[in-house]
């Protein structure tokens, strides 16, 4: 076997100066995209650059510049479909803006999502979109708005945090789902949704340190109280696949089931699925099913699942729009946009009558 040809070496801002005649310093402006410079030495340097395949040493840079040309993203979950939309908006808008998107993943862990932060900073990004996973952890984020360093949040407001955000109205969307089972005729109804404590146990409002979650807890409950439904069940821990299907199967299971779930995204929701099949149960007949997000899946099974259709990808471009508006100077107060939701009806709700059966 032939040796690899050595390494070819790495061409610098002194050789672009030395081939366009031009000072160091004065190519390092025009490849930096700082300071003034004529036409004719820009096109001069540019052409040298072009010659010898220059490539810019973005750390070196950002150093010079102060900007890195680079914008850091936080998720919860990089395989739910609903952040993985949320990052294509915000990476079309980044890139129409000149920036590139680095992406860190949680896994809705708080210390993962420190060493994320952490990690974006030291890689000198010159803004933040985060999804906290916490809503009363949040000194890394307090931390990062003092430095003056821009940071938008995606999906989870924090009140008592003033920095640009983009949300839908979960209340009212949880309130709206729930309001469609309940005029169905169900009077057992469970939420299901990812966990974000220790035990996985609900025991009230304060045990949820996620703004949505807890605004959606806040609607279900709302209306089931209003309607007088007795003991509605909320299921924390539903996180990865196969802590999703125990959970759904001990609830089916349960002396007394759930005739209708609300599943908090389509991840659960599909996990939900697949268990009413296994334990030889049906949607609707057995259990009526809706999910918030509208992905693909749900309009192709048989039958189709009701959902709650959020705008992802229009909540990462808004949230994206934010975030480089400030990038360009904008010092105003923070701004909160709710983008609205839509109910969409489809085979996977049935009636029932007063005692709970099918009609």
């Amino acid at each position: 076997m032939e040796p690899p040809p050595p390494a070819k070496p790495s061409v610098t801002v002194a050789d672009v100066a030395r081939a366009a005649g031009v000072s160091k310093a004065t190519a390092a402006r025009v490849l930096g995209g700082y300071g003034v410079v004529s036409d004719t030495v820009r096109d001069k340097v540019q052409a040298a650059a072009k010659a010898l395949d220059y490539r810019p040493n973005e750390l070196a840079r950002s150093m010079t510049t102060g900007r890195s040309g680079a914008i850091g993203v936080v998720v919860g979950d990089i395989e739910n479909p609903f952040f993985s939309a949320a990052v294509r908006g915000i990476t079309d808008v980044a890139r129409a803006a000149g920036y590139t998107v680095i992406l860190a993943n949680s896994g809705e862990d708080i210390a993962a999502e420190k060493d994320a932060v952490r990690t974006l900073v030291a890689k000198r990004v010159d803004g933040l979109i985060v999804a906290p996973s916490r809503s009363r952890e949040i000194d890394h984020l307090r931390d990062l708005q003092r430095s003056g360093r821009p940071l938008a949040l995606l999906d989870r407001a924090i009140p008592e945090l003033a920095v640009d955000t983009v949300t839908v109205d979960d209340r009212e969307a949880a309130e709206a789902a729930t309001r469609l089972l309940i005029e169905h005729g169900h009077r057992r109804l469970a939420y299901v949704t990812a966990c974000d404590t220790p035990e996985h146990t609900y025991r009230d409002l304060a045990d949820i340190h996620t703004a949505s979650v807890r605004h959606r807890v806040e609607g279900f409950l709302g209306v089931c109280d209003t309607a007088r439904i007795p003991s509605p069940a909320i299921r924390l821990g539903a996180i990865g696949r196969e802590k999703t299907r125990q959970l759904a199967i001990d609830l089916l299971r349960s002396p007394e089931p759930p005739t209708a779930i609300l599943a908090s995204d389509s991840v659960i929701a599909l996990e939900i699925f697949k268990v009413v099949r296994e334990l030889g149960l049906s949607i609707p007949d057995d259990l009526s099913l809706i999910t918030f997000h509208d992905a693909d899946w749900t309009s192709v099974t048989s039958p189709p699942v009701t959902v709650i259709d959020q705008p992802v990808h229009q909540l990462g471009t808004a949230v994206a729009e934010l975030l480089v508006s400030r990038l360009k100077g904008y010092t105003g107060p923070a701004r909160h946009r709710v983008i609205p939701t839509r109910l969409v009806a489809r085979a996977s709700v049935a009636m029932r009558d007063p005692a709970g059966t099918p009609l």
